[in-house]
């Protein structure tokens, strides 16, 4: 009997078996693994954000088109200016272009900066088929200069109501953005065919669009010479703009800078 008194004694002293191992729950409320040197610290890991020079030249780009347009339009004094033969900047689409190409020189993509800038000329009619001519550029790459990408583009569905495509064609004018260039093929109050703008803003509060052009609005003289009257801060509806392109086979093209726009070597 005192020898299993002992025993049990004994096995009673013995220290009690550890518990099953439990998960570290601290791990799991770990939201970074960071790494670590030999003593401990953090190592900083280098990285190459853009340059702020990027997006400023980009932005002096546009400052820059804009500002010029205003000028033409200070310029124009209110009168219209000459918009009928190839040559006159005063062309819808020319305007757009000129502004962009008195400005370029000064420019490059970070991508390409040996490259000189250009902007595609607008798509050739017998290339737009089956839709109509006057809302598409043509396709030149990046890499041969065209500092410009597709922000957004509408082309009207016919297998949707009227309805419903005016509905795509508003939210689509809604996503424009200061510096945007602009390409439609109406048919509205001021014409039908092709037209070019350059968008200022968008203003939600209103459901507006701020935009310059040339020869939206125009005429011919007793010569039959066509003159355009140039625009600046023009304000209209979202819903006036997208009634515009909003017919079967027409639409719209918001083209839009590069985040890469950098200066120029030696500029």
């Amino acid at each position: 009997m005192k020898k299993w008194l002992a025993l049990l004694l004994c096995l009673w002293m013995l220290p009690a078996p550890a518990p099953a191992e439990e998960a570290d729950l601290s791990v799991e409320e770990i939201v970074e693994n960071v790494l670590l040197d030999e003593d401990g610290r953090e190592v900083v890991e280098e990285t190459t954000p853009a340059p702020a020079a990027e997006s400023a030249a980009r932005a002096d780009l546009i400052d820059r088109i804009i500002a010029l347009g205003k000028e033409l339009y200070d310029r124009a004094d209110g009168k219209r200016q000459r918009a009928h033969y190839a040559s006159d900047i005063y062309v819808c689409k020319n305007f757009t272009v000129y502004l962009f190409r008195q400005n370029r020189d000064d420019f490059r993509m970070a991508a390409y900066p040996d490259t000189p800038l250009v902007i595609p000329n607008n798509l050739p009619a017998k290339q737009c088929k089956p839709y109509a001519y006057g809302f598409l550029w043509e396709e030149v790459s990046a890499e041969k200069g065209n500092p410009f990408e597709v922000a957004a583009q509408f082309i009207y569905d016919a297998d949707l109501s009227r309805a419903e495509n005016l509905e795509k064609a508003k939210d689509f004018m809604r996503q424009a953005q200061r510096g945007d260039y602009f390409q439609m093929s109406a048919d509205y109050e001021y014409g039908v065919g092709a037209h070019s703008a350059i968008m200022l803003s968008y203003d939600p509060a209103a459901d507006e669009i701020h935009w310059m052009d040339s020869n939206m609005r125009g005429g011919k003289n007793k010569d039959g010479i066509r003159y355009g009257l140039v625009q600046y801060d023009a304000v209209k509806s979202v819903e006036w703009w997208a009634s515009a392109f909003c017919h079967k086979k027409r639409g719209a093209t918001l083209y839009r800078l590069r985040e890469d726009i950098i200066y120029a070597p030696g500029n």
